[in-house]
């Protein structure tokens, strides 16, 4: 794939105006054994199959209407084949197609549509190297959110955002900022260096985020639940059926968009977060959160330190002849060099001793000295 930048290292904006994006979708993953990816999500997450044959699976969750959320497609190599979102209207997918042919990007449109269930969709490869699908047309589906009796304690109502891998978070931020994405959240350190953005088209924290390091990769998925128990409950269960190893990270709660959260590895290893009570951000002036790279609260409100496949592991993304996208290192330093205590101490600031409680300072110096 050609990059496609300017002198200043950043993405040209096109003159051709973006597709109106209404929010994430689906995510199409590529699994090696179709049958235990199928066990993980069906039978232990409890997402409800659409359409299956023996290449794929098809997967929503309890309210959503559209025919998926999820794809699991048979291959070699687990990846990522693509991030799709959906459009305001058909119409839409002609600015698809003129915004990215305009930067040069590899573009291809099917009007029967890649998958099952979805109609007329662009698909391309964007500037950043990760494959992204816009769609309108889509069959439509029960919405379970009446079926009381399908439901399992940790029911997963809602695909709620992915979260991308990328050497260079200001260019990316800058580009989906080109593309109608707001940025609601980020990291940086006292020079102004952004280590993370959460950007958003529905009224949420966000619909994805860009987080540096090698890239361009999947860093996860997320579905939502509606209530921190629920959480618990698929805890819980992964105990109960000998499956806790499965747990990467969590449960917790966020500094970054607030919300109660949970990180498990599927069996490919592609990271999927279980996700509840964020905040609402629709408003126009809906104000921007910035957190110190230095606050190891931005990650963790509280909880368990951050492990450090959490940063460093991520699943491959394909191009659109479905090749695996060479990564680029990132060549600012990495967030978790610079965070004092790898994440684990809360409170922490670097310099600022009196934004703890005097209790906590001892073992924050002692960990700093270790």
């Amino acid at each position: 794939m050609t990059q496609i930048q300017n002198a200043s290292g950043m993405i040209p904006t096109p003159a051709a105006a973006p597709p109106d994006i209404l929010r994430c979708a689906y995510m199409e993953l590529v699994v090696t054994d179709l049958v235990r990816s199928r066990d993980f999500y069906v039978d232990v997450l409890n997402l409800v199959v659409t359409a299956e044959d023996e290449d794929a699976i098809y997967l929503r969750s309890m309210e959503e209407f559209i025919h998926h959320n999820l794809v699991l497609r048979r291959g070699e190599q687990a990846a990522v084949a693509t991030f799709s979102y959906r459009v305001r209207s058909p119409e839409e997918l002609d600015k698809a197609e003129n915004f990215y042919r305009e930067l040069g990007c590899p573009v291809i449109r099917k009007k029967e549509g890649f998958v099952k269930g979805i109609g007329d969709s662009v698909r391309v490869q964007d500037p950043l190297g990760f494959p992204y699908e816009f769609f309108y047309e889509v069959e439509h589906v029960e919405r379970l959110a009446w079926r009381y009796d399908l439901y399992t304690p940790g029911s997963l109502v809602r695909l709620d955002h992915f979260n991308q891998v990328t050497p260079d978070v200001p260019k990316a931020v800058k580009f989906m900022e080109d593309l109608g994405f707001r940025v609601t959240e980020d990291i940086r350190d006292d020079k102004g260096t952004t280590y993370a953005a959460w950007m958003r088209r529905k009224p949420t924290v966000h619909d994805t985020a860009m987080t540096g390091g090698a890239g361009p990769r999947m860093h996860h998925v997320a579905f939502a639940t509606h209530e921190k128990h629920n959480i618990l409950a698929i805890c819980d269960k992964l105990g109960a059926l000998r499956l806790s190893d499965h747990i990467e990270r969590g449960p917790g709660r966020h500094g970054v968009s607030n919300a109660f959260y949970l990180y498990l590895r599927d069996p490919d290893g592609h990271r999927i977060e279980i996700y509840t009570q964020d905040y609402y951000t629709g408003d126009p002036d809906n104000p921007v959160v910035t957190w110190d790279v230095h606050d190891n609260q931005r990650r963790d409100w509280w909880g368990n330190p951050v492990v450090p496949s959490w940063y460093t592991e991520a699943s491959t993304v394909l191009d659109l002849e479905g090749r695996p996208v060479p990564t680029t290192e990132r060549t600012d330093a990495d967030e978790m060099e610079v965070t004092i205590g790898a994440d684990g101490f809360s409170y922490t600031r670097r310099g600022d001793d009196d934004s703890m409680p005097e209790w906590k300072q001892g073992e924050y110096k002692l960990g700093n000295q270790l």
